[in-house]
């Protein structure tokens, strides 16, 4: 890309007007863009001409009117070699100008800055490679469905995936029984730890319902009993009062003079 070189000044003379500051005119009637050839609208002429020089800024020596060329005199315009200082942050202006010229684009024109494309969806894997939970019916019908839409598994013969899925199949049928037992097993297991939950619950209300006294004459009634003895539902019948009371005073007094003998003096004051 050739480069753009600013237009140089051929002349020293300017039209002795104070510099003309961008900041006092409206940002649409000049054009400072980095990279472009710097332009401005003349403010006497009100035509769009080119600004000259690098670090000190002229408006390009022309005619009023554009049709010299046609025979018109060449009268040269007061705006002419006038000064121009750009005391403006070119950035701001910049971004001020394209939000502009955006906005004012017609909507079916208008473009986002940045495009995002929207991702190809993957395809999705081969039912031969989804890693899932293998049961008899799941195998059954994967390869059922693989067998009726392949054109490779004809008879015998197999495709890649069409073995993986056959095999599969074979070894499902093989695991049935395990599976079933370990099923029932766990049902059962299930049963039983359900019916110990209930248990203790059923018999707190069949207790409450029939009472003690029900209980404890069916539990009479089981074995001949002699009179006037008690129950194994109420405890033995223990005797209030020792059998030989002579032996059994004995007995306390000579305890009364161990303990006697053990127990040290009083102290005498």
């Amino acid at each position: 890309m050739p480069r753009i070189r600013p237009g140089r000044v051929r002349t020293k003379n300017t039209n002795r007007r104070a510099p003309l500051l961008l900041s006092t005119m409206a940002p649409e009637d000049f054009n400072v863009r980095p990279g472009e050839v710097k332009s401005i609208a003349c403010p006497d002429c009100r035509t769009w001409r080119r600004i000259m020089g690098d670090k000190i800024l002229k408006i390009r020596e022309h005619c009023v009117s554009d049709k010299v060329a046609e025979g018109e005199k060449h009268t040269l315009c007061p705006g002419s070699n006038q000064l121009v200082e750009v005391n403006i942050d070119v950035r701001r202006w910049q971004a001020k100008q394209d939000r502009l010229l955006r906005d004012a684009m017609p909507q079916e024109n208008r473009r986002a800055v940045r495009q995002f494309y929207k991702p190809l969806s993957v395809p999705a894997a081969p039912v031969a490679r989804i890693k899932a939970e293998v049961t008899l019916e799941t195998a059954r019908q994967s390869y059922l469905a693989h067998r009726k839409g392949c054109t490779r598994c004809v008879g015998g013969q197999h495709c890649t995936d069409g073995g993986v899925l056959a095999r599969r199949y074979v070894l499902a049928l093989q695991e049935e029984p395990a599976r079933r037992e370990a099923r029932e097993q766990m049902e059962r297991q299930e049963r039983r730890g359900a019916r110990k939950l209930t248990a203790p619950a059923v018999r707190k209300s069949q207790w409450a319902k029939h009472g003690g006294e029900m209980v404890e004459k069916a539990n009479n009634r089981c074995a001949d009993r002699l009179p006037g003895s008690r129950s194994e539902f109420r405890g033995p019948q223990l005797p209030l009062a020792p059998q030989d009371v002579k032996a059994h005073e004995e007995r306390q007094a000579e305890l009364g003079k161990r303990y006697a003998r053990r127990a040290p003096a009083p102290a005498v004051a």
